[in-house]
C-alpha cells in the first residue's frame, strides 16, 4: 500500500512506484470516480469531490477487484432505482383501482335508488271547474273579418298527491286549455311548486279567454231555455320531477288529462268532475 503520493500526477508518468500489497481487503467509498492513469500495471482512482481508497499494484487481481467493486456498486444502484419505480407504479395502480371501485359501487347504488323511485308517480284528480263568465257575441277578428266572439273565465281545482316515501317532487303543468272545436278559447297554467313526500295538495288555476273568434265553429253553439250551452274539452298535462339523490339521480313522470264537459251560462255552481269523467294517461 502506498501511503504517500509521490510527485504530481501526470498522464504517462512512470516514476510513481508502489510496493505490491497482496491478499488485503479493498474498501471503496467512491461516490464519483475517474480513472486517471494506468502505469506499469498500477491503477490510480480519484474522486471529483474527494476520494478514499487504496492504490493497488498488480495486473490481474487488482484490476478484477476494482472492476468487480465498481460493477457491483453500479448494479446495486440501478437495482434500487427500479425498486423505487416499481413501488411508485404500484401505488398509482392501487389508487386507480380504488377510484374505479368507488365509481362502480356508487353507480350501482344510484341505479338501485333510481329503480326503487320509479313506481312513485304523482296522482292527479280533477275536482271541479267553476265558470265565472261566459259570453258569446258578434264581432270581428284582427283582420276585420266578422265572426262570433267567445269570452270565458273560470277556475279549475285539482288534487295532487305525492306517494313517494323518501323524496319530494317538483310539479308543474303544460298550458291548461279549454278547447272549443279545435279552437282554444281559454287557457291557464299551473306554476311550478315543490310538494313534500307523502302529501296531498289542492291547487287552483285560473282559465281566461277574452273575445276569441270562433269563425264557422260559432254555429255549433246552442241557446236553450236555461241559457247558453257550450261543449268544451279540458286538455293539459301534469309533469313531476323528483330529485332522489340531489341532482345526480332524478325521476320524471307526466300524465295527460282530458275532460269533456258542457258549460252553461246560467249556471254559477262548480261543475263537479268525477274520476271516470276524465281520461288520465
Amino acid at each position: 500500500m502506498c501511503r504517500v503520493l509521490q510527485g504530481i500526477l501526470m498522464m504517462g508518468t512512470s516514476h510513481l512506484q508502489c510496493r505490491p500489497l497482496q491478499y488485503q481487503t479493498v474498501l471503496w467509498s467512491l461516490p464519483r470516480t475517474l480513472l486517471l492513469g494506468v502505469t506499469q500495471g498500477t491503477l490510480l482512482l480519484a474522486a471529483f469531490r474527494g476520494f478514499s481508497g487504496h492504490l493497488l499494484e498488480g495486473k490481474g487481481a487488482g484490476r478484477g477487484m476494482i472492476r468487480g467493486g465498481l460493477s457491483a456498486d453500479v448494479i446495486l444502484e440501478e437495482g434500487s432505482y427500479h425498486e423505487f419505480e416499481d413501488k411508485g407504479f404500484t401505488r398509482r395502480f392501487q389508487a386507480l383501482i380504488a377510484v374505479f371501485t368507488f365509481v362502480v359501487v356508487f353507480t350501482v347504488f344510484c341505479l338501485i335508488i333510481w329503480g326503487a323511485s320509479r313506481p312513485y308517480k304523482a296522482e292527479v284528480t280533477v275536482k271541479s271547474l267553476t265558470v265565472h263568465n261566459l259570453y258569446v257575441g258578434e264581432g270581428s277578428d284582427s283582420t276585420g273579418v266578422p265572426t262570433k266572439m267567445l269570452t270565458v273565465n273560470g277556475t279549475l281545482r285539482m288534487s295532487i298527491y305525492n306517494p313517494a316515501t323518501f323524496f319530494g317532487i317538483h310539479v308543474h303543468s303544460t298550458p291548461i286549455n279549454l278547447v272549443f272545436s279545435d279552437i282554444t278559447v281559454a287557457t291557464g297554467e299551473l306554476k311550478k311548486y315543490y310538494q313534500p313526500r307523502k302529501s296531498h295538495r289542492i291547487v287552483s288555476v285560473n282559465l281566461e279567454g277574452n273575445k276569441v273568434p270562433l269563425y264557422g265553429a260559432g254555429s255549433i253553439i246552442t241557446v236553450s231555455q236555461t241559457g247558453l250551452e257550450v261543449p268544451l274539452t279540458l286538455s293539459f298535462e301534469i309533469r313531476s320531477r323528483g330529485n332522489v339523490v340531489g341532482k345526480l339521480v332524478k325521476t320524471k313522470h307526466h300524465k295527460e288529462i282530458t275532460c269533456p264537459l258542457v258549460i252553461n251560462s246560467s249556471g254559477s255552481k262548480p261543475i263537479k268532475l268525477k274520476r271516470n269523467s276524465c281520461t288520465y294517461e
